[in-house]
Parts: C-alpha cells; sequence; structure tokens
C-alpha cells in the first residue's frame, strides 16, 4: 500500500478506550519488590475496611471472614501494590474486652509482618458513645492504642487521650498522610489534628473516621450533624485533605465538596454491616494511578473469593459493582496538591548539556534562530511566528515558539545538514502541543523541501518529500521518508495525540530500522523493511512547514520547543525528556 498522504486513507481512526479498573495481580506487575509493596511505583493500592462489629458480638459473630480479609491483604501487597490498610471503626459490637481482645488478635498477622495500617473507635468499641475522645482508658485502648504501633514502619503518632492517631506511608515516591480520628472528638482532639496537618504542611491527606457522611437518599452523601461540625472545624480549610473515609451509616453513598480553596474534597461512606453475614469483612480497594490520574473503587469479599463452595446468598457478595461501590475517581494528583505542594520542576538546561555526541543540530526554538550545536545549521523565518514562554515540562529550555499556519523556518542555504545523509543512523526529537479543536492536518514539523523526485525516487508518490515528521488528521504522527535503499518511502505511523498537552517526539534510525517515540515509549507501526540513510540533494530543511512538489504546501499549527538531531540512534536515556525527566524523579 501506498504511503502517500495523498493516496492514504484514514479510515475510522483510532478512538480512545476507557480504562478498564484495575483487576487483581495487575497494579505492579512490572515493579515487583521481593513480595512488599513497592513505594516508588505510580499505581498503588489503599485498603479499606468497614464496620465488622457483627462479627466480633459476644458470643456470636464468626471471626473467620476478617481472617480471610487479613491474610488476602497480605497475599496481594505485592501483586495489587496494597501500601496501607485503614479500618473505620465499629470493630466489634458491644465494647466488651472479650470482643476486643478476639479482634486484635485477628489484626496480630499485620503486626507481625509490619505492614502499616490503622484502626479508629466507632461508637460500638467504646462503653459510653456519649462520651468524647477525653473517655479515658478502655478496652479498645488497652488493645489498639499508641503502644499497639510503636514497631508500625507508618506511624507517626497519636493525641494525648490515645484515641486519634497519624500515620505516613509511602507510595508513588513520595509521602502520603492518614488522619485516624475518634467517633467523636473534642476540642483537644481537633487542635492535635490541626497541629499534625501543620507539622506535614506538603503531604496530602486520607481522613479517616467513623461519622461523618450519610447517604441523602439518591446515593449522593451529605454530611451527618457531627460530620458538618468535622467539615467546618478541621476540613474545609485544610486543603491537604483531599479523600474521606467513614462507615457507620449505610447504604455506601458518595460526594464531591469544594473546600475553602475551591478544590474538590471526595467524600465516602463505606459500608456493608448490613447485608449477607455482616458485610463479611468486605473491603474497599483504592486503587490509586497516578499516571492515569484516576483513583479505581472496588468492592469486594475476600473471605468468599477463597470459598470453594457458595450458598445462594454468598453468591451475591463476592463482589459489588453498584455505582457506589465500584466506580472511578478522576483527579489530577498534581493540579489538586499543587497548593501546599506546587511540583518541582527541572531548571532550564544550558545548551552545553544538551550536547551529545553526534549533534548536528540544536535549536531552541523561541529563543532565536542559531544552531547551538555550532556546526552553522541556523533557522531564517518565513512569516510571523510567536515566542512563548509555554513549554514542556521536561523540556531543556522553557521557551518554545507558536505557528498559527502562516509562517515557518527552513535552513540556510549554507547549513551542513542540507548535504547530511545519515548513513549510520540519526535521531530526530522535538516538543510538540497541538492547540484545542486542531484542525489542520498534514502540517509539516520537520521537513525536506525537495521532493523524493529530485533524488532520483520513483516509488509511491515522488512528489512528496524527500522526509518529512508531520501531523496527519486527528494529532496523528507520520514519519515518511524516502531512504537510499529503497526508490519508494518508508512510514511510521503514530497514534493520535491529545490537544493542549505537550508530546515528546522522536525519530530513532539505527541505521537498518527506524521507530517512532512519544514521551519515550515505542510506537507499533513501525516498519520492519530496512530503511538506511535519507537521501539528499542539499536542499533546505523546514521547521513547522509542509512542501509538495518543492513548494511549501501548509505551515504547522501549534507549538514547538527544542528540536535537537543527532547522527546517530540515541538510546532512550539519552534523550531530551528522558534526562530532564529524571533530574526531576518522574521517570
Amino acid at each position: 500500500m501506498t504511503s502517500s498522504r495523498r493516496t492514504f486513507l484514514i479510515g475510522t481512526g483510532a478512538s480512545a478506550a476507557a480504562a478498564a479498573l484495575v483487576t487483581p495481580g495487575s497494579a505492579v506487575a512490572d515493579n515487583v519488590v521481593g513480595g512488599r509493596p513497592d513505594p516508588e511505583a505510580r499505581r498503588f493500592t489503599l485498603a479499606v475496611i468497614p464496620d465488622t462489629q457483627y462479627l466480633f458480638d459476644a458470643d456470636r459473630g464468626d471471626s473467620a471472614p476478617l481472617k480471610a480479609t487479613l491474610q488476602y491483604l497480605l497475599d496481594h501487597q505485592r501483586s495489587e501494590n496494597i501500601v496501607f490498610t485503614s479500618h473505620l471503626g465499629d470493630l466489634v459490637e458491644n465494647a466488651r474486652k472479650s470482643e476486643i481482645d478476639d479482634i486484635s488478635e485477628r489484626f496480630e498477622v499485620l503486626d507481625r509482618r509490619r505492614v502499616g495500617y490503622s484502626v479508629l473507635a466507632g461508637n460500638h468499641d467504646v462503653p459510653d458513645s456519649r462520651v468524647d475522645d477525653q473517655r479515658g482508658r478502655t478496652p479498645y485502648l488497652d488493645r489498639f492504642g499508641p503502644q499497639r504501633f510503636r514497631h508500625s514502619p507508618t506511624f507517626r503518632g497519636a493525641s494525648a487521650d490515645g484515641y486519634n492517631t497519624c500515620h505516613v506511608f509511602r507510595a508513588a515516591g513520595k509521602d502520603w498522610l492518614v488522619l485516624a480520628l475518634d467517633w467523636r472528638m473534642s476540642a483537644r482532639g481537633f487542635e492535635w489534628a490541626r497541629s499534625v496537618l501543620k507539622q506535614h504542611p506538603k503531604l496530602p491527606v486520607i481522613l479517616t473516621t467513623h461519622e461523618l457522611a450519610q447517604d441523602g437518599g439518591d446515593g449522593t452523601a451529605v454530611m451527618s450533624g457531627y460530620g458538618r461540625r468535622l467539615w467546618d472545624e478541621l476540613i474545609k480549610d485544610n486543603d491537604q485533605v483531599f479523600l474521606t473515609l467513614n462507615g457507620h451509616f449505610w447504604p455506601p453513598a458518595r460526594a464531591t465538596m469544594r473546600n475553602t480553596a475551591g478544590n474538590d474534597v471526595h467524600v465516602h461512606i463505606t459500608n456493608y454491616q448490613d447485608r449477607y453475614y455482616g458485610g463479611g469483612a468486605m473491603i474497599r480497594l483504592y486503587h490509586f494511578d497516578l499516571d492515569r490520574n484516576t483513583i479505581d473503587v472496588r468492592t469486594l469479599s475476600p473471605w468468599l473469593l477463597g470459598k470453594r463452595a457458595l450458598n445462594p446468598l454468598e453468591r451475591r457478595e463476592i463482589e459489588l459493582t453498584g455505582p457506589a461501590d465500584r466506580f472511578s475517581v478522576p483527579i489530577d494528583f498534581e493540579q489538586r496538591f499543587a497548593r501546599f505542594d506546587p511540583p518541582v520542576l527541572p531548571a532550564p538546561q544550558p545548551a552545553r548539556d544538551v550536547l551529545v555526541r553526534g549533534t548536528v543540530a540544536y535549536w531552541r526554538l523561541g529563543e532565536g534562530l542559531e544552531d547551538l550545536s555550532g556546526n552553522g545549521n541556523d533557522l531564517r523565518q518565513t512569516g510571523l511566528l510567536t515566542a512563548s514562554d509555554d513549554h514542556h515540562r521536561f523540556a531543556p529550555s522553557h521557551r518554545s515558539l507558536f505557528f498559527d499556519k502562516n509562517g515557518y523556518l527552513s535552513t540556510v542555504d549554507s547549513a551542513p545538514i542540507n548535504r547530511q545523509t545519515f548513513e549510520r543512523g540519526y535521531t530526530v526529537e522535538l516538543f510538540l502541543k497541538l492547540p484545542a479543536g486542531f484542525d489542520h492536518p498534514w502540517c509539516g514539523l520537520f521537513t525536506k523541501l525537495s521532493p523524493g523526485s529530485a533524488a532520483g525516487k520513483t516509488g509511491d508518490d515522488p512528489g512528496e518529500p524527500i522526509a518529512t515528521l508531520n501531523v496527519a488528521g486527528g494529532g496523528q504522527l507520520q514519519w515518511a521518508v524516502f531512504p537510499r535503499n529503497q526508490p519508494g518511502t518508508s512510514t511510521n505511523w503514530g497514534h493520535e495525540m491529545d490537544y493542549e498537552t505537550w508530546w515528546h517526539i522522536a525519530v530513532v534510525n539505527d541505521g537498518v530500522h527506524t521507530t517512532l517515540y512519544v514521551d519515550g515509549s515505542p510506537l507499533l507501526r513501525n516498519p520492519s523493511t530496512p530503511a538506511r540513510g535519507i537521501s539528499a540533494i542539499g536542499d533546505p530543511w523546514l521547521v513547522g512547514a509542509y512542501a509538495y512538489n518543492g513548494v511549501v504546501e501548509k505551515s504547522l499549527h501549534g507549538w514547538l520547543g527544542d528540536l535537537r538531531v543527532v547522527n546517530r540512534p540515541l538510546d532512550r536515556s539519552e534523550l531530551m525528556r528522558s534526562k530532564a525527566a529524571r533530574t526531576a524523579g518522574t521517570d
């Protein structure tokens, strides 16, 4: 099939598939660390255990479901990258010492493995639920007070009364704070919680408590009376709190509220004690994915998953998939946390640091037309172009050039790159951003002026340029070149790219094959037929324009940042984006 842009028909194009929810075993398949969670992986899981009170109810109940749940969390630490577990209170039904002793023994399996977790007192865990956290000593405090967590890797402290605790776990290369707050906090409790936030001013906070919100009747969570106090006195003015989790009420529900800073706070009710077998120690798994900017939530019963034979009611409870039980929360983590923990971006790199071995040309578009490699491949401008401070966060320079369909650049007639054939391979890389509503297909990014026919090529469409990196319809990339060893073109195709997003693009030829990369990731449609070098007759390269039959037809609509050409194939670690990303600690 010809690779000519004039004969190639883009049929249905590429459509973005909705991302599936994370399934067991898929969270960190490539980031396994000896059976323990990987604190650097950008996908991790927070496990949540709601009210277990009916399982520990005097001479009634059954501890087996919770035992199965805790073992599941241990067994799946690696496969689902479970970094922390939070119990939401009402561990037991009657606050009796025997009940507390029983459930305390179940949690010892986490203590022995030094797994990070938190618990908190619900109204059924204390002898008198009318008394706040100044109630003094109780069987709950004897077993689940601060002394229990002295060997915990995540425990960071407790209020003087012992009923409120804070924990810090590490995930996705950063620290996260969990506040585990008593069912009824006193003024001292609120003061302590605010002091914890002040001591950890840059950490995102997950607030767990027993009572905060309840179902408003339509699956939307609304604040309870005490929950409103929590919101007014602690949550709304502390922008670090982005997610709250509570039990106590059923059915489950959720809402998104706006804090004083104008940012979202996700409020979730989790409680299944009203369901078969007291909820069967059912758990919520909050799968954080910082690359997809999403939290995928699942609700399941590990106890039932492990049973060989299920009765009719059990079959309905293995995993819940209603809208309040299985859902996704879109959240731009970097933007959401920017007010209290702004991202640290790499400083601009000196040009000399970008001149890797074999650099033929390096242009900092938006800063000038000079070839900073010193090889004399300077540019000249045709039409109007606009310099901008907009740039890819990992670009060596912090400038770009906006092309508004009316102007372009080209190498000067004396530029050595015009005559270079790149027999031993090459790398062309640049930073690109397309505007919203982009509708200007087949506009060039880096293109030879002369057609293939001028270099004696007769295959495919000889009117096509000798080489062109351009943007097809829908933001799809194309690298089409007349190599020295073929009569026609060799063409790489890329996927459609989001608009209003900066991308790093690289074309890498090892002397035989060419691979197209986006943000350091190799794409699919790279030809296997050998393609050696680039035919050359001394004509200029165009930057931000496309030519057909030697005539400039269409200029770019979008931004171009740094542009570098190297006379050898670069390893991924040598690409401009990769070096800057490592500096920022995100690659």
